[in-house]
């Protein structure tokens, strides 16, 4: 696999990730990077890394945090990655993941609450630059410092009552 393949290949983890998020979340890319891969001496090795970032412009309450962290969670565990650190911290938490083919993927909530995914690939054989990502965002892009702000409201991820139905699972209909 090379860095372009490489690319492609975090690209779509990324996308199976926001996929497996219900109801979706609004997003868009951060700015992507590669860079070469060093040997011990800091030597070039012929091989190179690309990280890639998606930043969530939903608005997602500290009362929610728990819920979307528990639904990234059970989604990557179902796809075989193996969870390698958990940051509990009450307002800024993380966690990062190591798929079988070795990337590393993590999604963390930055000082004001707002959600974001980083995705690195193991050293791959080089290539003469990489393309940005081909997915479509689902909101515009906005010219203005990255990261963006979370300003987009969404019934149940901003929520500040964590009562109502799960995210995963339709509310039943009977009862009252």
């Amino acid at each position: 696999m090379d860095m372009q393949q490489g690319a492609d290949r975090a690209d779509a983890i990324l996308q199976q990730t926001l996929s497996g998020i219900t109801p979706a979340l609004r997003w868009n890319h951060g700015p992507s990077i590669d860079r070469i891969c060093a040997d011990g001496k800091g030597e070039g090795t012929g091989t190179g890394t690309v990280t890639r970032r998606i930043v969530i412009l939903t608005k997602v309450s500290a009362e929610r945090r728990g819920n979307l962290l528990g639904v990234i969670e059970r989604d990557w565990k179902s796809r075989g990655f193996k969870i390698i650190n958990v940051n509990s911290d009450k307002d800024m938490p993380a966690m990062d993941a190591a798929t079988p083919d070795r990337f590393q993927v993590s999604v963390e909530v930055g000082a004001t609450g707002q959600f974001g995914f980083t995705i690195g690939t193991p050293c791959l054989a080089k290539t003469n630059g990489v393309t940005n990502p081909t997915t479509t965002p689902n909101t515009p892009q906005r010219d203005v410092p990255f990261p963006p702000r979370d300003d987009i409201h969404d019934d149940f991820w901003s929520a500040v009552t964590p009562g109502g139905s799960s995210p995963q699972r339709p509310s039943s209909t009977g009862g009252g």
